[in-house]
């Protein structure tokens, strides 16, 4: 029965592989899309009809896509918990699902991110030309773009203070680099002024140590002398 199970569970995983990735291309291929753009007559109001029926294709397609890799998700889960098998085929078999679900998962997120930086994009892009073609009494239309103008200064004034940050953390390491090199050059003087006065403490510690050993000597000698004459007067 377990052997059952599991097969089902293994064939449902491939099916889904199957369908997510055929969503996928069709995923890909409409994120791609470009919007025409016309300037002839009205013909250019048909523009943002299509630019927001694409958008709303993109989201329909990207929620199936996300339902479909939640149930992927779901279905090696059953797997894992399924009873451990005498051979590593099976599990070989569930790391490979996990992998080709983490690289669905990875493809997706990254084609959505693209479109939507490309879509924020073309939306400015579509302010400006509307900027150039502007009438009077088109009021909601200004407070559209103004809205966009807004959130595009919101993020180069975000950029701006995490340039700055980074310039202030690049001039404080400099600063630190300077004083530690300084510290170091320091250190440096030190060692070369101990090291030309290290020959003359030599010669200092030598010259006391000579004279050690002079006194010394000489005093053994006197003790000598003395023991010889102090026995010499005993035995006489």
């Amino acid at each position: 029965m377990s052997s059952t199970s599991y097969e089902d569970l293994r064939k449902q995983a491939r099916r889904l592989e199957n369908e997510i990735d055929l969503n996928l291309i069709s995923f890909c291929k409409l994120c791609a899309g470009k919007n025409e753009i016309r300037n002839k007559g009205d013909d250019s109001l048909t523009e943002p009809l299509l630019a927001s029926e694409r958008g709303r294709n993109v989201e329909a397609a990207g929620l199936e896509i996300e339902a479909l890799l939640e149930q992927l998700k779901a279905v090696n889960e059953q797997m894992s918990d399924m009873p451990p098998s005498t051979t590593g085929f099976a599990q070989h078999t569930l790391q490979r699902h996990r992998e080709i679900l983490a690289d669905y998962t990875s493809e997706f997120n990254k084609t959505l991110e693209n479109y939507r930086a490309r879509k924020n994009k073309e939306d400015l892009m579509k302010s400006v030309r509307t900027e150039k073609n502007y009438k009077p009494g088109t009021s909601s239309g200004l407070n559209r773009r103004m809205d966009l103008y807004l959130k595009e200064n919101e993020h180069i004034k975000s950029s701006s203070r995490l340039i700055d940050d980074q310039i202030s953390i690049a001039v404080e390491t400099r600063e630190e680099l300077m004083s530690q090199r300084l510290t170091m050059k320091k250190l440096q003087t030190r060692l070369h002024d101990v090291s030309n006065r290290l020959p003359i403490v030599n010669s200092l510690l030598y010259r006391i140590n000579f004279r050690r050993r002079r006194d010394s000597f000489i005093v053994g000698i006197i003790v000598f002398i003395c023991t010889i004459l102090l026995l010499t007067a005993l035995f006489h």
